[in-house]
């Protein structure tokens, strides 16, 4: 590299590639991928004795990409950091300013939300120095996390099971899955029932039911409660219209995507596990080819924040682009001011596509499959939230006969509004409108359709509801839910049960010692405390080693007590049922990695192992000869496939059925679609009717 050149550090390879196109030829940018320094994995890493120092070392793989930085950096004029705007960005810079031996107070750190040439360029021209309140704030995460871990892991290893860990965050939601599911087996179902109904006024029907006496509210426990009111009934007679209530309901939009709502709604609304929404957002943040003269570009702004802030610039394009494709009507008037989270950092802007005018159907032949579904979302829900509220027409009416008091509501869609692109999951509504009834008109009664109900315990927790428990109770930080939650999945803490969270037998094991003796780790107020202080070290407002020692100081004391009194904690092998095909021992159920497997009672003399496998009444449509089977996959998501393997290939991730298309002749499975189960064709040419 020609001297006179600017040397500019990115952590990724297509970050580097769309930055240097935008800067042109007086700039290389070359990427350190990812962290170049970390804490040791073989010990501790962090000098209790000496105010918490961090021992940083040279993460092992590294050598060569350290060795190109050191080189480029020597050559070049000037060297700019130009890391993610986060904590962690923040600390990756800082890491290579002292790689190469680079000075951190001079203006060498670039930060941009967006990777857009003129956001880009502009960030240039306004480089600083490392902001080290940020580096304090991340390295006081990092030492806590790792003080914490470990000290826990080891007493698991070695009171439990090998491979096991222990964290501040994990421990939390952990927690609060075992807390639900503790819920769940202690609640006890409540009976009660409800009666609908349906009149007529002349020939139009509509649906009401059974609110109380004397317009007072009446509960129905039981069907002698029911068979009372039903006797009170002259169907013969006309029903009163007593009461009809008007009104024009305004739904407004919800704001922009923060990381936690993203990662709810991808979830819910396209079945996106938590950590696959991040990797895709982050290659449309990173830049996309659009071919032509745009070439490489960021498609969206910085995917990790907490805040539903949008720029004044962005939100001028939107007003425009609004007035454009729908009309005057439709664009917001007054700019809508949101709300953030209770302690959110408002570090950036909420997620939004880096142009509006870069709509999804413009960007269909050039993206994958799954980045079109995520920046469909983006861009629909961003636009949304510039738009003006939907406006219904609601309509209530109370229906009486002998002080019997039935209600019925109704509501029409007077202008879309913002519904016109974008409603959020769980707010879909269908119109439900009432014939024009009025105050003083009779209505016939149709039918009366009594029904028995129970009272449903708490669902599970989704990776939705997951991530949004934590952000309710201040637990982590946007960029943590991700790795948190495929954590306590690697550890075989919790597995997924459909799309539910249920805690196994480890999970329960390891949170009980962590309650017992370390209940300050999943004590949620105490943790979502330590979150507060990390923002105030960010803030300048606290001193890191300060922060660190005041939770290690009691921690360590109850470190020191586990480690005498959690006594070794025996997982006991339940038997299998039937001998070993090798040696012929019993054959025992262990607790794998992966979850349960057949193993042999006399390991380690004989290491035959088997897979617990299901057999589900089917001949394996491939082979006609073996069986198929049920069986779990290593990140324990249920597969099905054939009992002949290796020899028969088959598998599957919908259940066969055992019958074939009767167009296509392909095998058909029972797959689990919105509503249910549906019998259909892999091929798509042929579906039966919806089981719910």
């Amino acid at each position: 590299m020609a001297k006179g050149k600017n040397l500019v550090i990115v952590e990724s390879p297509s970050k580097a590639k769309t930055i240097e196109k935008y800067l042109g030829r007086n700039y290389k940018v070359v990427a350190s991928l990812g962290h170049i320094r970390d804490l040791p994995k073989s010990q501790m890493g962090v000098d209790i004795e000496n105010n918490y120092q961090p021992k940083y070392i040279s993460i092992r793989g590294k050598g060569d990409v350290i060795k190109g930085l050191k080189k480029e950096a020597k050559k070049a004029d000037h060297v700019y950091l130009a890391a993610d705007p986060d904590r962690e960005g923040e600390a990756i810079a800082w890491h290579l300013s002292h790689i190469l031996d680079l000075n951190p107070e001079d203006h060498n750190r670039v930060v941009f939300n967006e990777i857009t040439k003129d956001t880009v360029k502009n960030a240039f021209k306004e480089p600083r120095s490392i902001d080290m309140n940020l580096v304090d704030a991340q390295q006081a995460r990092r030492i806590l996390d790792r003080l914490v871990g470990y000290s826990i892991s080891p007493i698991l290893w070695k009171k439990v099971k090998k491979g096991l860990s222990a964290g501040r965050v994990q421990s939390i939601a952990l927690k609060l899955i075992l807390d639900r599911e503790r819920a769940i087996k202690a609640f006890v179902p409540q009976e009660y029932w409800t009666i609908e109904t349906e009149f007529k006024k002349s020939t139009k029907k509509f649906k009401a039911n059974f609110y109380g006496v004397n317009n007072k509210k009446q509960a129905l426990p039981d069907n002698e409660a029911v068979q009372g009111i039903l006797k009170q009934i002259d169907r013969q007679a006309d029903f009163d219209i007593t009461k009809v209530t008007r009104r024009e309901r305004k739904r407004f939009p919800a704001a922009p995507f923060t990381t936690s709502s993203l990662q709810q709604e991808a979830n819910r609304r396209l079945n996106f596990r938590t950590r696959k929404t991040m990797m895709i957002a982050q290659q449309l943040y990173e830049g996309i080819n659009l071919g032509g003269k745009e070439g490489t570009v960021g498609l969206i702004t910085y995917m990790r924040t907490d805040s539903t802030r949008i720029s004044s610039g962005a939100k001028h394009e939107a007003s425009q682009f609004i007035h454009d494709q729908y009309g005057e009507a439709y664009a917001a008037v007054k700019i809508r001011k949101t709300k953030n989270p209770e302690g959110a950092q408002d570090a950036h802007e909420a997620i939004r596509p880096s142009s509006v005018l870069r709509t999804p159907d413009s960007l269909k032949e050039i993206l994958t499959k799954d980045q079109l579904k995520l920046y469909s979302l983006i861009w629909s829900r961003f636009v949304a939230s510039e738009m003006t509220p939907a406006v219904m027409d609601t309509m209530s009416v109370t229906v009486m006969q002998n002080k019997l008091t039935f209600r019925a509501t109704g509501s029409k869609t007077k202008f879309a509004g913002f519904t016109k692109i974008y409603v959020q999951s769980g707010d879909e509504s269908k119109d439900s409108e009432l014939p024009d009834l009025n105050e003083g008109d009779t209505v016939k009664l149709s039918k009366t359709d009594p029904a028995q109900h129970f009272t449903q315990p708490p669902a599970r927790y989704t990776e939705a509801s997951l991530v949004k428990a934590l952000e309710e109770n201040g637990v982590g930080r946007p960029s943590t839910y991700a790795p948190t939650i495929d954590t306590i999945q690697r550890r075989y803490y919790v597995r997924l049960n459909g799309k539910s969270f249920e805690p196994t037998e480890l999970g329960e094991i390891v949170d009980e010692l962590i309650e017992d003796f370390f209940p300050d780790i999943v004590n949620v107020d105490f943790t979502a405390k330590l979150e507060d202080e990390l923002d105030e070290i960010e803030e300048g407002d606290q001193k890191w080693v300060q922060v660190v020692d005041q939770y290690y100081q009691p921690f360590s004391k109850e470190v020191a007590q586990a480690e005498d009194k959690i006594e070794k904690i025996q997982i006991k092998d339940e038997p299998a049922g039937f001998d070993c095909d090798i040696c012929g021992a019993p054959m025992v159920i262990k607790m794998g990695r992966y979850g349960k497997f057949y193993a042999c009672s006399r390991f380690p003399d004989c290491r035959n192992t088997k897979a617990i496998t299901k057999e589900i009444g089917v001949v394996c449509p491939k082979c006609h000869e073996g069986q198929v089977l049920e069986r779990k996959s290593k990140k324990n998501r249920i597969f099905y496939g054939c009992s002949r393997y290796p020899d028969c290939d088959f598998v599957s991730w919908d259940k066969p059925v055992g019958r074939d298309c009767p167009k296509c002749g392909h095998f058909l499975v029972d797959k689990k679609v919105k509503g249910g189960h549906q019998v259909l064709c892999p091929n798509g040419d042929y579906e039966e009717q919806l089981q719910k």
